[in-house]
C-alpha cells in the first residue's frame, strides 16, 4: 500500500483487553500510543465493561477509544498499533474474536475509505458494535459522519447499550 502523503491526520483507536490485567493493559497501551512517533494523544474515552462478542466463552473485556493527531499514514499507523500489541504479548493464533491481551483496532482515519490486505477503513464492524460506539461518543461529537455509515449518535442509538458499563 503506498503512503499516503497527509500530515495531522485524526486517528480514531479502539482499545480492547480481556486477558492478563486487562485494565493494566488498557493504560499500557495508552501510555505507548502517547509517546508513538509523530502523533499526539489528543483525547481518551472513559473505560467500559464490556460483554464479549463472539462464539467463544471468554472473561469480559475493558474497552476504552483514544483519538491520535498523527503525522503516520494508515499502514504505518497500523504497523506501530500491532507492535504495540506485540510488546503486552498479544498472540494472534487463537480464535476470531476470541480473548486476548490487547487488541488496537484503527478506527477512523479522517473521513478515509480504503480496502486494503489487512486494512479496511473505517473498520469494517465499528458501526454495529456499542462497545466501541459509547467509547467513541464520549470523545466524539454526536455528528462526527463515519463514511458509508452515517453520524456517530444514530449508529449508537441504533445498538443501545446493553451490555456496557462504565468503570471510570
Amino acid at each position: 500500500m503506498p503512503p499516503l502523503r497527509m500530515t495531522d491526520a485524526l486517528a480514531y483507536i479502539g482499545i480492547g483487553a480481556n486477558l492478563s490485567a486487562p485494565e493494566q493493559q488498557v493504560e499500557a497501551a495508552l501510555q505507548a500510543l502517547a509517546v508513538l512517533a509523530t502523533s499526539r494523544l489528543v483525547a481518551v474515552s472513559p473505560r467500559y465493561r464490556t460483554v464479549p462478542v463472539g462464539p467463544v466463552a471468554q472473561p469480559d473485556f475493558i474497552n476504552a477509544v483514544a483519538c491520535l493527531e498523527t503525522r503516520l499514514d494508515p499502514g504505518a499507523l497500523l504497523q506501530a498499533l500491532q507492535q504495540i500489541e506485540l510488546a503486552q504479548g498479544r498472540v494472534r493464533d487463537g480464535p476470531c474474536w476470541g480473548p486476548r491481551t490487547l487488541d488496537l483496532d484503527l478506527l477512523l482515519y479522517n473521513d478515509l475509505c480504503l480496502q486494503a490486505p489487512g486494512l479496511q477503513l473505517p473498520h469494517p464492524h465499528l458501526h454495529q458494535r456499542a462497545f466501541v460506539l459509547i467509547p467513541l461518543a464520549a470523545i466524539a461529537a454526536p455528528d462526527l459522519h463515519i463514511p458509508g455509515r452515517g453520524r456517530l449518535g444514530d449508529l449508537l442509538a441504533a445498538v443501545g447499550t446493553d451490555g456496557v458499563t462504565r468503570i471510570d
